[in-house]
């Protein structure tokens, strides 16, 4: 019954490809106070929140991790969420971790596992299978990380970012830059492709500078075609980042692509970083920045 309700629930899902750092994922959740389970079995998810409702403990953060070593008990997660997002007083969201196939078949190799839905085949059956069986719980997921760059710790870091509550923001803004020719970034809301302006890389003294650079900067910013762009997308920002905030996401990423992800898309990313972050929480990452070929 309602009234024995004591406080809301915060609970996260921790899932994903298998090898993407769930199980990294799982301890910057504890780091961060969550009281935290490992697969657990999804049909036992309603019933196991409606006992925490009901309960006078302190485990008010939740993070659980459900993924394909359920076997058919995984294919009820979306009916258990579904479940859950009726109650009340309990508020979910689901981390979605993801990898290349890559970085997947190398983390097995170094690990000398085997994958769970290989079966005694080659890793890559198995991560494909995989991707199948994950691919609508995917398009729930209120935030995506791919993990095919990231470190132990720079996972860590980003969890941390986005559901630590002490001291920060419910709510933050990301800009991102990223090269096109480096691939799409998975996570990002919403992409800019910024390579019709004029690129710095064919000016001799800037091709081995970055945006970081004052000239580089100066040089992309100097232009009536970026000057138009930015008055525009301060508008369209200005508009659509309320509206994701009022809808309830917890950040809202903003992704600018050049070609090599060096200058253009790493001055704008700065530019609306340091334009916006007196509105917002905000951050700024240059994904491919390190990458340049010597």
């Amino acid at each position: 019954m309602d009234h024995d309700r004591i406080h809301d629930i915060e609970l996260v899902i921790i899932t994903g490809m298998s090898g993407a750092g769930k199980t990294v994922a799982m301890q910057s959740f504890e780091d961060l106070g969550f009281y935290c389970i490992d697969n657990l079995p999804p049909e036992l998810l309603p019933t196991f929140l409606d006992l925490m409702t009901k309960s006078e403990n302190k485990m008010r953060r939740i993070a659980a991790v459900m993924d394909t070593r359920g076997g058919y008990l995984f294919s009820a997660l979306i009916d258990a969420l579904n479940e859950a997002s009726q109650m009340s007083d309990v508020t979910t969201s689901i981390l979605f971790l993801e990898a290349n196939d890559e970085s997947l078949v190398k983390r097995y190799k170094e690990s000398r596992r085997s994958h769970p839905l290989a079966t005694g085949g080659l890793i890559l059956d198995g991560i494909k299978k995989e991707r199948e069986t994950l691919s609508e719980l995917k398009g729930h997921a209120r935030l995506v990380i791919d993990t095919s760059t990231l470190k132990p710790r720079e996972l860590r870091e980003r969890i941390a970012r986005e559901f630590s509550t002490k001291g920060k923001s419910p709510f933050n803004v990301h800009f991102m830059s990223f090269g096109f020719k480096h691939g799409m970034p998975i996570d990002a809301d919403v992409v800019f492709d910024v390579r019709f302006l004029p690129n710095p890389f064919y000016i001799e003294d800037l091709r081995a500078k970055t945006g970081m650079d004052a000239e580089v900067r100066e040089y992309v910013l100097k232009w009536n075609d970026t000057k138009q762009l930015i008055e525009k997308l301060t508008d369209l920002f200005r508009f659509i980042i309320p509206q994701y905030k009022n809808e309830g996401k917890t950040q809202a990423v903003i992704a600018f692509g050049c070609t090599g992800g060096q200058h253009r898309s790493v001055t704008l990313a700065n530019y609306f970083n340091d334009l916006f972050q007196n509105e917002f929480e905000t951050y700024v990452t240059h994904r491919d920045i390190e990458k340049r070929k010597k």
